[in-house]
């Protein structure tokens, strides 16, 4: 609590390279903190001895620790104080130069468990936010890098709020990394595979020549490989890159085979490049792709204009999981894989040739399309819950069970051909419009006439 204004300040200090690279007032905030908080390797490099020894090994058997985490105190001579850490001591630019004016007699100091790691009887987050919750002095975190970057600036924001927080960050693990190899990363994609599937990093790499992965104990280096061989990735350049900035710094180049087949330290960051993507394109946004650009059965696809429109009703988000119901050439679901790799995108199909062909045309737009062959709805009940779902075949037993399943806050979009059906489908999902296209067609003299395509019926709900 600042004893000015009677509010919580919670900082949070990203330590990079070297630890006495430290802001005065990083080092100040680390010193007068009533409660530290920090991974074993954070609260060595700043002078604080972890409770309970050195952090383990990952995978290593751990004996039992205590119930609410590893907790220590130190102060100025006490342990866990840095050399030359005397009572009056001057700041300097470094954690071991001794405490900062008004730094607290005794420290509590707790241990977290960080990044899926297991430390013998360290704090879980949900730990560490009831520990701070509780602490009515001045609070800090320990962080790697950027804690803002895919760090715990998120959920302490959610939990205590952002006006709460005095961030103090460090270069992210990702800058580093591109440092080392020499390379911008301006128009790199970053990704990351702390508690989230590996699956959803390997589609960002099969979409986009130039990306990073962080990666954890649960989504290690050479999962990313194996998830990347079995999509079938065109030869990438891989750098891993570990313990950036820390006297074991390690940057490892070689290829899929290579990574797949390694043994690699779990927080690592992973730098995948395709061939000429050290400066990649420049991204293009494009979306309704012309009908020609899909292999289809007689004109059994989504046209263009309709799928543009349908694409912008669905709100497609960054992660989770999309159906694709009746799915045909499978233009849709293509689409989406292509706008949002993150998304895991199913396709179900009842007809085996349409979806050869759904699998056909994911391949030539390098989306990462699962196929799933069988009639709806029965076949629906052995797939993940969906985020988003696009009906384009089927009645409406098959938008009911569609949205038996929706995610809450999830968004269904339906087309119809027929009036009926598609004023049954407005009552259950409240939205609806007709989209009336007209192509413009050549005349034989050079002139330009309009053609009428049958209008469709777009309808879509409910999301909030």
């Amino acid at each position: 609590m600042d004893e000015r204004s009677g509010r919580r300040r919670i900082a949070v200090v990203g330590l990079g390279g070297a630890s006495e690279m430290l802001s005065g007032a990083a080092y100040r905030a680390v010193e007068e903190a009533a409660l530290l908080i920090g991974a074993p390797r954070h609260l060595e490099r700043i002078g604080r001895r972890p409770p309970g020894g050195d952090e383990p090994e990952v995978g290593a058997e751990q004996p039992e620790g205590p119930p609410d985490g590893l907790v220590s105190t130190s102060g100025p001579g006490g342990p866990g104080a840095g050399p030359g850490t005397e009572p009056g001591a001057e700041p300097g630019a470094g954690p071991g130069a001794g405490p900062a004016a008004g730094a607290q007699p005794r420290q509590r100091v707790i241990a977290l468990g960080a990044g899926g790691l297991e430390v013998a009887g360290a704090m879980t987050i949900a730990g560490a936010m009831e520990a701070i919750a509780n602490e009515n002095g001045p609070v800090c975190l320990l962080a790697s890098g950027d804690p803002g970057f895919f760090g715990i600036v998120r959920p302490l924001a959610a939990r205590f709020g952002a006006g709460t927080l005095d961030v103090h960050p460090a270069p992210s693990s990702v800058s580093v990394a591109f440092a080392r190899l020499g390379l911008a990363w301006d128009d790199a994609v970053v990704v990351s595979a702390h508690g989230r599937p590996v699956a959803g990093a390997a589609r960002a790499v099969l979409a986009h020549p130039k990306v990073a992965v962080l990666t954890s104990p649960d989504a290690p280096p050479q999962q990313l490989g194996r998830a990347l061989m079995d999509l079938g990735v065109d030869p990438r350049r891989v750098a891993v890159c570990s313990h950036l900035g820390e006297p074991e710094e390690a940057v490892r180049e070689t290829d899929l085979v290579g990574l797949a087949g390694g043994s690699w330290d779990p927080l690592s960051v992973v730098v995948v490049l395709a061939p000429g993507a050290e400066v990649a394109p420049e991204a293009v946004l494009e979306w309704g792709l012309s009908d020609e650009r899909f292999a289809h059965r007689g004109g059994m696809l989504t046209r263009a204009e309709v799928r543009a429109v349908a694409l912008g009703k669905l709100v497609l988000p960054a992660q989770g999981v999309l159906w694709d119901v009746g799915a045909g050439s499978g233009s849709v679901a293509v689409e989406c894989a292509r706008l949002r790799p993150g998304l895991r995108v199913i396709a179900v199909e009842e007809r085996e040739d349409d979806a050869a062909r759904v699998a056909a045309n994911a391949l030539a737009h390098r989306a990462n399309v699962e196929v799933v062959p069988g009639a709806a709805p029965g076949v629906l009940a052995g797939l993940p819950d969906p985020d988003r779902a696009f009906v384009g075949g089927g009645g409406l037993e098959v938008l009911e069970a569609v949205l038996a399943r929706l995610r809450p806050g999830g968004q269904v979009v339906a087309t119809y051909a027929a009036l009926d059906r598609a004023a049954a489908a407005v009552e259950r999902l409240g939205w609806l419009s007709q989209i009336g296209v007209a192509r413009g067609r050549r005349l034989p003299d050079g002139g330009v006439r309009l053609a009428a395509e049958n209008p469709v019926f777009v309808v879509w709900g409910p999301r909030g």
